[in-house]
Formats: C-alpha cells, structure tokens, sequence
C-alpha cells in the first residue's frame, strides 16, 4: 500500500484535502501493519476467462520522436523494442479489453478508431475497452498527439511517416487486442498494492507525489503466473532529449525486468496521475538509461514481493462506464492579445500564429474541452478509474480520499491525452502544467478551476456508494 513516506510528504501542502488525506494515510498505515499479511492472503475465487498478448509496434524505419521540442531530426534507430500489450477479461459479452501502448500519447482519434473495430470485430461495447499509454517521451510521434510540440510546422514527408506509423499502431493495437481474445481461458485474478519511491515532484521539493503501485495478477488455475500489470504515478521521462532512438524509459525496461525474472509472463506498465511527477534522479551522460533500468529495478522487486504475497482475489469481470464530459477552458485571448502573443519567440509565437489563422477562417474557438472518464469495478473488491490526459497527482489523492483508498485504483493517460489536467492548486500556482503546456497541445486557453470538482463529482457518481469513504 502507499507508503508512510507519502503521507509525510503531504504534510507541507496547502490544499486542505491533502492535509486531511495524510491524516488518513498515517491511520492506515498503523491498521496495515497491524493486520499484517491478512490483507494479501485471499485466494482468487471463481475462475474468469482471461487472455492476454502482445504485438511488436516498434517503427522499422526513422521517424519523428515526441515528448520534447528539442529534437529536430528523425529516430536514429532501436534502443528498445515498443509494445502494444492487451489483457482481455471475461467470457461473452462480459469480455473487457486493456490495451497499454508504449507511447508518449494514444489520443482519441487512434482510441476510438480502435473501439469501432473492436465493436464491429467483437462485439465489444466502448466502456469495455480501456487504452493506457506509457508516456515514454522516446517513442513515435502519432497524429493528434500535441501537435505543436516542436513549435514549428513538421516537414511533409515526415508528417507522412508520422501518418503511416500511426495507421500501423492503430493496426497493431487492435490485432492485440483481438489476440487477447482468442487467449482466453480460465485464469484467477488477484490485486494488491506496494510502493516505489522514485517518483519525485517536479514542481516543488518535498511536494506531493503518489508512490503507490498497485498490481494486477493473471494466473492460470495451477497458480502458475501468466500476466500481470502494475500501475505508478511518474512520468517516463528517465531519458533525456539526448537519446534520439525508441525506448520505452523505465516503463518499458519495468516491463522487461519483470519478464526476465518471470519467464513466459506478459508484463504491462501504465501510467497513474504523474503529471506533475518526474523520476528522481534522471538524464546524465548516457542520456538517463542507467537510471531508467534503476528505477525499473526497483519497481519490478516490488512487483515480485506482491506477486510472492498472492493479493486478494477479485471473483468476477468487471462492470464498465465510460463518460464523456466537457471541461470549461478559462476566458479567450482577445484578438489584439493574440496578435501582440504572435510577436513572441517560441511557442507562444507559434501557438497564436496558429489561432490567427483559424479567427481568419472565421471559426469559433471552442468553449470546452471533451474529457473521457472510465470506472472498471472488480464486484466490492476494487474499482479502477481511468482518467484522460497528463492528471497532476491532487486528483488520485483526493480520490483516494473521498473514496475508499483500500479499494482504489487511479490510472492517467487513459483513453485519450488531449493536455495537461491540472488541479486548482497548480492553476493558481500557475506555471508549465498549468499554462505554457498547454500551448504545445494546441489548446486555445487554460482550462477553468472548476474541471476539478466536475472530474471528481463525475467519478465519484459512477462510483458505487459502498466504495465511497466514511464521511467521520
């Protein structure tokens, strides 16, 4: 479970859920260790038919990398492999689909494109599927994703690659999932929860962070381990800008620690509310790969621990809602405000530039964001809440907070990764998450204070009330 360093940590905020949450945080931890190992020694109990399966989505040819603005040129080759990674669960029309996808962002235009396959292919109902991505900032630029992170135009004939590469993600993500499918046999389910310690809050020092990891165990009915998938709050930004070939930074090297040490399983990595988040330490002079394989060392011994201490037994597939909402963006530049931004170097130059263009277009800048929000409730056992874009980690503790923390599981870059999702406290500290980021994503304006309270209410409404916190 989280540990007790996370709930120090939050001492020094300001917001007062997170004040209340160390509270919380410090009690649990005394009643854990009190309990000892009786939370994670339930067995799984009725079988569940699970498949799971992986295809290789590494480019075979230079292309763009995303994730920062410093490169200029195409990919210089392979470090690391890239994945598409799909755990299918339940038998019929029961069946639930988990994609993660090594990638700095799997935008909704790739997503959905995937679910009406799937719908059409399976018979899989949208709220069945969920797709995280890695964040890796080494991997292929795709078409929707922060399209001016370079703040300038991408020559054609490299925004042609971006294009095919995209085709074949798309291609590769639904021939996982289908595979995932057809694998399918009966297995047992487990879930428990550690801690890892390398995420460190980028904003501030000794700001807040979540260290939990959570995990989710496949075996099959001789208890043998055949998937497993770990969640963690931190960007996948070990590398620098330096390493200009594809990898998967510590996220992917998790996953292939765990698979050396565990011979024959499929190991997936998403991505919790890290936003605000970076891997403490990271870069150096081989471009961060010695700290990305630290890093991934240490959350796959963890992963091990948890696996070792079986987890408590999840008894059925899940039942699934998938949201849309529409997030307000704060007041509009004025014409005269964009005009003197377009003077400017940079991205802001670039970005205003752009919205110039569409106001001589004639077109009405949009008022809101769309917003997916998705819950997968494991019977009373565990709800996974899945939340689009790059969400600052004041959303999973207050979530954790006003819901049952025990039965919580928080995941980001989910479905969809149209910005950054910041939290009240960041919009009124201001700075890179709460405004600049989101020139690179081509939003028009910052996003409203009151997204806060409409993420959470919206989860906390799918959310059963038996997994709401006691209110004392």
């Amino acid at each position: 479970m989280n540990s007790l360093l996370l709930a120090s940590l939050c001492v020094s905020l300001r917001a007062p859920f997170l004040v209340r949450f160390r509270q919380r945080q410090v009690l649990r931890w005394f009643l854990m260790f009190a309990m000892g190992s009786l939370l994670q020694s339930a067995v799984g109990g009725e079988p569940v038919a699970v498949g799971v399966a992986r295809v290789d989505i590494t480019p075979g040819y230079p292309i763009r990398l995303t994730g920062y603005a410093a490169r200029k040129t195409e990919s210089e080759g392979v470090f690391q492999k890239l994945w598409a990674k799909a755990i299918a669960i339940g038998a019929g029309k029961d069946a639930s689909i988990l994609i993660t996808v090594d990638n700095c962002g799997v935008c909704a235009n790739v997503t959905e494109e995937v679910a009406r396959r799937l719908k059409e292919k399976a018979g899989l109902p949208r709220e069945r599927l969920a797709v995280c991505s890695s964040h890796t900032h080494s991997a292929p630029c795709i078409v929707g994703f922060a399209p001016n992170i370079f703040a300038q135009p991408i020559p054609p004939e490299q925004l042609a690659t971006i294009e095919r590469y995209t085709r074949e993600l798309t291609d590769g993500m639904e021939r996982a999932a289908l595979d995932a499918l057809a694998a399918r046999k009966p297995s047992r389910l487990t879930w428990s929860e550690g801690s890892v310690g390398f995420a460190g809050n980028r904003r501030t020092a000794g700001g807040p962070v979540d260290h939990s990891l959570p995990v989710l165990v496949v075996r099959d009915l001789e208890g043998k381990v055949r998937a497993l998938l770990a969640n963690y709050a931190c960007h996948c930004t070990t590398l620098g800008s330096g390493m200009n070939k594809t990898c998967g930074d510590w996220a992917g090297f998790a996953q292939e620690e765990i698979e050396s040490q565990m011979p024959g399983v499929i190991a997936l990595v998403s991505i919790g509310c890290g936003a605000d988040s970076n891997p403490a330490p990271r870069g150096g002079p081989d471009a961060g790969v010695g700290w990305a394989k630290k890093h991934a060392q240490a959350l796959a011994a963890q992963v091990k621990r948890l696996v070792e201490n079986k987890g408590i037994g999840l008894e059925a597939a899940p039942d699934c809602i998938f949201k849309r909402i529409e997030l307000p963006y704060k007041k509009h530049f004025t014409r005269s405000e964009w005009e003197a931004r377009a003077k400017e170097s940079g991205i802001v130059g670039y970005h205003a530039q752009q919205y110039i263009a569409r106001l001589d277009k004639g077109e009405t800048l949009p008022l809101t964001l769309p917003y997916a929000v998705q819950s997968w409730r494991f019977g009373n056992q565990l709800t996974m809440v899945f939340l689009a874009g790059e969400v600052v980690v004041d959303y999973a503790l207050r979530l954790k907070l006003e819901l049952d923390a025990e039965r919580i599981w928080v995941t980001a870059y989910a479905n969809d990764v149209p910005c950054y999702i910041p939290s009240k406290r960041i919009l009124n500290e201001g700075g890179y998450e709460a405004m600049d980021s989101l020139w690179y994503y081509g939003r028009p304006a910052q996003l409203a204070p009151e997204i806060e309270d409409l993420i959470i209410e919206t989860v906390k409404k799918m959310v059963p009330p038996e997994f709401h916190a006691d209110p004392k």
